[in-house]
């Protein structure tokens, strides 16, 4: 525990965070770690975090040295795509009992399924994840993960981020920790060029970044590794050879940027894929970042013809939606990078941000939104169930775009909702993804359904005094549907 204890005050303070590097050094040791949510299944702890980060490396053995319910948890949490391998989709877990507990079986049963799966499946690497429950008991993954990989010559790498030491984004960074510590540096490719990147903290949800990947191929651009999205275990190892890296979303592997450009002197920057302008900024970027480390100049002019032969496209399929979008009211109860990048891209085609969630956003995140909407009264760390759907049953917002933990709240209120998170079907990342985010939003602001939803029940129409005059009796069109339904006269129900 005295080594994870010192990587977790290595991850705390994080340079290359101007947050951080502005607290104290007091403040520095405690982090930015919020409390972890009693109760929470799923996406509160410190090894659901780092199996988020990890788990898309499509071609690994994913071991989690637990009870069952710890990866009953956490698999499939994330709704990231494999162009090839699918040996990611297998659930692995030592499933340890009381008794294995009690009687110290833990370490034993941990070598003896490394060694199952090595026969088994073959992959080229074994990720090893600790839990609460193995870290109290006090088993030595890094000591049998190290004994495993010498006895079936395999790479066997223990990822130690049990629960219990923070949050789900501090499981992310020791994710990419393990990956420094284990991984990265492993391998010599043979055929890196200058134009090898890397991508940080693009997961590949629904598939999104191969929306993107065609641009980078058309400037004859290598992506050498993407982490984790459809990553690949010697992609990973050889991920040093890199010329330049993009930051996708910081707050999960900045750390493991910043000791990239440290040890092997790769520069980074954060950028976006989500809209038009952002998606055309992230090209520049990664064009301008290679020159420096060599390229030829002439990438840049490929970049800026590329750009205008594709936002050209991109706005005349957008112009369609334009008149019947501009000037609709979105409410965005989401974070990270799409707080302020899906913000940007929506403003473009003309539709009003009503507010938007900073909670899992950085500092840097939250400065960019205060330059695009220009109103810090648009920004909500948090906002109670009961306070959303205030706000959405007063009509506010004409569409909701959120999580799925979220969705329930914006279908009482009768407003649209569409899923903007990881557990989403549709991409929207590069130029297509943005027309395909437009396409989704008319479909459901527009749909017929929500004419119908707002319209008052038979059951809540008012009945009529008898002393009214008759003139005011005339069956309203509800009344009529609802008497063809139940068989029964507009005079049994009353007018509405």
């Amino acid at each position: 525990m005295s080594s994870l204890n010192a990587k977790i005050q290595d991850v705390f303070n994080e340079p290359a965070c101007e947050n951080n590097r502005g607290k104290d050094a007091e403040a520095r040791k405690k982090g930015c770690s919020k409390p972890l949510t009693p109760g929470a299944a799923a996406g509160g702890c410190a090894f659901d975090g780092a199996k988020i980060v990890l788990q898309p490396i499509t071609d690994v053995a994913h071991l989690v040295h637990a009870p069952l319910a710890c990866e009953g948890n956490s698999w499939d949490n994330r709704g990231t795509a494999s162009s090839g391998p699918t040996l990611w989709r297998t659930s692995f877990t030592t499933d340890l009992t009381e008794l294995d507990v009690m009687m110290g079986q833990g370490e034993r049963k941990l070598f003896k399924a490394i060694r199952e799966i090595k026969e088994a499946y073959a992959p080229p690497a074994i990720f090893v994840y600790s839990t609460c429950v193995t870290a109290l008991i006090g088993d030595d993954i890094e000591a049998v993960c190290k004994r495993a990989a010498e006895k079936f010559d395999l790479p066997v790498v223990p990822v130690n981020a049990p629960g219990f030491v923070g949050s789900k984004n501090l499981g992310n960074k020791l994710a990419g920790e393990a990956l420094l510590d284990h991984v990265i540096g492993t391998a010599e490719p043979d055929d890196a060029g200058p134009y090898d990147i890397n991508i940080l903290g693009e997961f590949n949800l629904s598939g999104e970044f191969w929306l993107v990947k065609p641009l980078l191929d058309r400037l004859g651009i290598r992506v050498r590794a993407s982490i984790p999205g459809d990553a690949r275990y010697l992609d990973v190892a050889s991920a040093h050879r890199a010329r330049a890296t993009m930051i996708v979303c910081s707050t999960a592997l900045i750390n493991l940027a910043r000791k990239m450009e440290q040890r092997w002197d790769i520069p980074f920057f954060e950028g976006s894929f989500y809209g038009i302008t952002d998606t055309s900024e992230a090209l520049r970027q990664i064009s301008r970042l290679l020159m420096k480390k060599g390229a030829d100049p002439e990438i840049l002019g490929r970049t800026e013809a590329l750009i205008a032969e594709e936002e050209a496209i991109a706005w005349k399929k957008l112009a369609a939606y334009r008149p019947r979008l501009e000037g609709k009211r979105v409410l965005l109860n989401t974070g990270g990078v799409k707080s302020w990048s899906v913000v940007h891209a929506l403003m473009e085609i003309g539709i009003e941000i009503v507010g938007t969630s900073v909670k899992k956003s950085t500092p840097e995140d939250k400065e960019r939104i205060k330059k695009i909407l220009k109103d810090e009264n648009h920004m909500f760390e948090a906002m109670a169930p009961r306070e959303l759907y205030a706000m959405l049953s007063k009509h506010e917002a004409d569409i909701m775009l959120s999580g799925g933990r979220t969705q329930f709240i914006a279908l009482k209120a009768k407003v649209p909702w569409l899923d903007i998170n990881q557990e989403r079907h549709q991409p929207y990342a590069g130029y297509d993804g943005m027309v395909e985010l437009v396409r989704q939003i008319d479909l459901a602001i527009h749909n017929p359904i929500w004419r119908q939803v707002r319209e008052p029940p038979p059951w809540e129409c008012q009945l009529v005094a008898e002393d009214e005059p008759s003139s005011t009796k005339s069956e309203t069109a509800t009344v009529q549907g609802f008497k063809k339904f139940a068989g029964t006269t507009a005079d049994d129900f009353g007018e509405c």
